[in-house]
């Protein structure tokens, strides 16, 4: 979905966020905002899972180069991090691999790099019991949707020691911009402000997750339920 096209919804429909707007105002494309909570998210993840608060030398295996995967390997490449990429358009994962010094790998293997993190940033239920038992990664942190096929995969990434980032609170960055925008209040600096705060809602349900010995995807579920008070 394009800007353009948001334009001609709403044309239909005032129950729409994501339209251009004035330079400085919360809304717009939110993929950029995605990615950048992302990153942050990454590098929190980095901290927790591998020690170090200094992403050069991290390698680090992005599924999906698109909006939200590709702002995050530009963010991530400016680290000095070493990226392996893979995206179901091979030309596009080329491309951008050639545009930062990266390897491009197919899409199928990218599950499978050595890698210190793995961030999935394409579709959805790509955790799965046979994906997770091959998963070479300390650390799993990306922006895709839905990333656990079933509950249970949390448990098993969980049982193998896998730092795991819950994908809907380190993917926040996009829903916070346009939320903003939907509700009439906010601007840029306020939704980065708040997007800075993924890191801190990561640690909180790391922090939990330790303290009980549930999955990091079950405590962030229990979180969010106690937050809309169910």
């Amino acid at each position: 979905m394009s800007e353009d096209r948001m334009k001609v919804i709403a044309s239909q429909t005032r129950y729409v966020s994501g339209l251009p707007v004035a330079s400085g105002a919360a809304g717009g494309d939110p993929g950029p905002y995605t990615a950048l909570g992302i990153y942050l998210g990454v590098k929190a993840a980095a901290q927790r899972g591998l020690g170090t608060t200094d992403m050069k030398g991290v390698r680090v295996a992005i599924q999906g180069v698109g909006s939200v995967g590709g702002g995050l390997a530009r963010l991530l490449a400016k680290d000095g991090a070493v990226l392996t990429l893979a995206d179901v358009d091979e030309g596009r994962a080329q491309k951008l691999a050639g545009e930062l010094g990266a390897t491009a790998v197919a899409a199928e293997a990218i599950l499978t790099t050595e890698a210190d993190i793995f961030s999935p940033n394409a579709l959805g239920a790509i955790l799965t019991e046979m994906s997770i038992a091959a998963l070479k990664a300390k650390v799993v942190a990306g922006g895709a949707n839905n990333q656990l096929s079933v509950r249970e995969d949390g448990a098993r990434l969980h049982a193998r020691g896998i730092l795991y980032a819950p994908d809907y609170v380190i993917n926040a960055g996009g829903i916070i911009n346009v939320g903003l925008e939907y509700l009439g209040h906010g601007d840029e600096a306020e939704v980065k402000a708040r997007i800075a705060r993924i890191p801190e809602r990561l640690i909180e349900v790391w922090n939990e997750s330790d303290r009980t010995g549930q999955p990091a995807s079950d405590v962030s579920d229990s979180i969010a339920k106690r937050l809309i008070g169910r």
